[in-house]
């Protein structure tokens, strides 16, 4: 990235060029990014292309001011913190489904970042609702956040050990596993056939719903499924509205999430 891009990017989320890579600065960014980036898979259901490629996700996150899913949002992110001094490392996840089964191999993208003032922090701003800031990597103890209440811890291995060999991780929110990392690091391109996979496999939620998902500045979450619009408060309220017209759901897309689009995304087959 040059300084052009990053300061684009900066405007984006709404912060203010950081003097030094610290952990402070590294939380205001993370939360400033869930507040101002959606979670989305819109892409997948409009027939646009998913690339993997610097560039692209710039100009489809700070351009064209979209969201996206795992891979493009801790994408650009990582890019982001990297032009920025951090010391970031991707990582690989499998995600934690029904009955205990974990994901797909490059099911997941998350971020370890590594900060000047020597902190070491798992960023996450592509889970939809998880960790508002980012996770202490080496703590192994409950993380309060005002997204739950987390845990990062080593992963077990099928011979009940208590640890895997390869040094895995499990990450815990409000008790329950979310997903495994590996600790080895990746590169952008080694998530491509994770990224096609969740974009054409009949398998895949991405490909079967509509989510468009960001954090309030409230701290609570607004999310648009669909025709379906629901406002979670920090307390876990929640509000939800069916929106009639396809002007009402281009409205909300673009006020409530800085979307601006030509027409409705609809589920493939639906």
């Amino acid at each position: 990235m040059n300084s052009a891009q990053v300061d684009a990017y900066l405007r984006r989320i709404g912060v203010e060029h950081p003097a030094w890579p610290t952990a402070d600065v590294l939380r205001e960014l993370h939360l400033h990014h869930l507040r101002a980036v959606p979670f989305e898979n819109l892409s997948i259901h409009l027939g646009d292309e998913i690339v993997l490629e610097e560039k692209r996700l710039l100009d489809k996150v700070v351009g064209a001011r979209r969201g996206g899913f795992c891979y493009e949002l801790n994408g650009a992110f990582g890019t982001l913190l990297a032009a920025l001094g951090f010391d970031v490392t991707l990582l690989a996840g499998r995600v934690y489904g029904e009955e205990g089964r974990l994901g797909i191999p490059y099911d997941h993208l998350a971020l370890r970042v590594r900060t000047v003032d020597g902190g070491d922090w798992l960023a996450d701003v592509g889970f939809g609702a998880h960790s508002h800031w980012p996770l202490a990597f080496g703590e192994r103890g409950e993380q309060v956040d005002p997204g739950g209440t987390f845990r990062v811890i080593e992963a077990g291995d099928p011979s009940g050990s208590g640890f895997s060999e390869y040094g895995d991780l499990d990450v815990l929110r409000n008790g329950k596993p979310e997903y495994r990392l590996e600790a080895r690091g990746r590169l952008l391109g080694d998530f491509a056939a994770g990224t096609w996979w969740h974009s054409t496999s009949p398998a895949s939620h991405f490909t079967q719903s509509l989510v468009c998902s960001r954090v309030t500045e409230e701290g609570g979450r607004i999310t648009l499924s669909g025709r379906s619009l629901t406002v979670t408060s920090p307390d876990g309220t929640k509000e939800v509205s069916e929106l009639g017209t396809d002007e009402e759901v281009l409205g909300a897309y673009r006020e409530r999430f800085g979307i601006e689009l030509d027409r409705v995304p609809v589920v493939r087959g639906a």
